[in-house]
């Protein structure tokens, strides 16, 4: 897996496709150039947008302020940030710069 991700210094942007109202939450491989989350909330009032930010902050071992939706706040396609990661889930294959 790669393409999805791009790291500005320390810190890791994400180009993320969100399948909202999923039966289970985790990251289920790529869709196109973009790394494919499913999230069990409903796409309504920012509830799958908060839920992505948290689990992302968990995933990445990050104080949930340090995870932030740069662009996509009403589309399943959506740009993160993570402030420096603490952790790179390995099933990701995000390498460190």
């Amino acid at each position: 897996m790669a393409g999805f991700y791009q790291w500005r210094g320390a810190d890791l942007l994400l180009d993320c496709h969100l399948q909202p109202g999923a039966r289970s939450i985790g990251f289920a491989g790529q869709h196109g150039e973009r790394l494919k989350i499913r999230i069990s909330a409903p796409p309504v009032d920012g509830k799958a947008n908060e839920m992505l930010l948290a689990f992302l902050a968990k995933e990445f071992d990050v104080g949930r302020r340090q995870v932030s939706l740069l662009s996509g706040q009403q589309s399943r396609q959506k740009r993160v940030l993570i402030e420096a990661p603490g952790r790179l889930p390995e099933e990701l294959g995000i390498a460190r710069p």
